[in-house]
């Protein structure tokens, strides 16, 4: 009884993790396309990095790979110097 009580208490919070991943990744793309909008001063070889990552994040999160979503997106923050 008490290991099923510890899994079910981890399980649950696996699911809200997973949750506050999923929520995360639509603020990090919003804070990526209001960066890039402003122009920011990067090499080109940098705007087409973040843009790939981006690209890569967004489709990462549609197909429910929020943890690896929300990592690809914070490399592309940290090029722009986004928080």
């Amino acid at each position: 009884m008490f290991v099923r009580t510890i899994s079910l208490a981890a399980a649950a919070l696996a699911l809200q993790v997973t949750a506050a991943s999923a929520g995360q990744c639509p603020l990090d793309i919003k804070k990526i396309d209001a960066a890039l909008a402003a122009s920011p001063q990067l090499s080109t070889a940098q705007l087409e990095e973040v843009r790939t990552l981006r690209m890569t994040g967004a489709a990462q999160h549609k197909s429910g790979q929020h943890k690896q979503s929300v990592e690809t997106l914070h490399k592309a923050k940290a090029i722009l110097g986004v928080n």
